[in-house]
């Protein structure tokens, strides 16, 4: 047991403080660009190859990565050179041995997306253009006014539409047509 330590609370355990931790503010690195006053988490090279780093924001770390020439100061020779054995390397990885649990694709559809297909009765990779034929071929063919009565078709209908509205929202994201 360790040794009792005098302390200066007299007896009153309330004017005891709460330790090292509550007396500090907290250390806070702000953004690296001029006049930005919010928190800068995100680091980014100061040059291509250097280890100094700037501490961006989100919005400002963005902004610099669109900005990024990753062969800067490189010989057209060099740069080549250096995509070459980029894509080299990305091709000696293996795929993962779990992407199969998440169903077929590529992995740029969502789950969503993929009911979506199989709705339309289309396969993983079709286009929009196959999406748009899909759907205009299936509304003929389940449209309540073409089967008057037909409660599975006009359920089958509200399908297809439901579908192609989820499939047209993304294709709209995707092309940067929507905010």
């Amino acid at each position: 047991m360790p040794k009792q330590k005098r302390s200066d609370d007299w007896g009153f355990p309330r004017w005891r403080s709460y330790g090292e931790k509550g007396r500090h503010a907290a250390k806070v690195r702000l953004c690296d660009r001029e006049g930005c006053s919010d928190i800068g988490d995100r680091p980014a090279p100061k040059a291509p190859h250097s280890p100094e780093r700037w501490y961006f924001c989100e919005n400002h770390a963005a902004e610099y990565n669109r900005n990024w020439n990753y062969f800067a100061g490189l010989s057209p020779e060099e740069a080549a050179k250096r995509a070459a054995e980029e894509e080299q390397g990305a091709k000696g990885f293996r795929q993962s041995a779990q992407w199969k649990w998440a169903g077929p694709g590529d992995g740029s559809r969502t789950r969503d997306e993929m009911r979506a297909l199989d709705a339309l009765e289309l396969d993983s990779d079709a286009d929009f253009a196959a999406i748009k034929a899909a759907h205009r071929r299936l509304v003929k063919e389940t449209h309540p006014d073409a089967n008057p009565g037909d409660e599975e078709s006009a359920k089958r209908f509200k399908q297809v539409q439901a579908a192609y509205d989820v499939l047209k929202k993304a294709e709209e994201r995707k092309n940067g047509n929507v905010a």
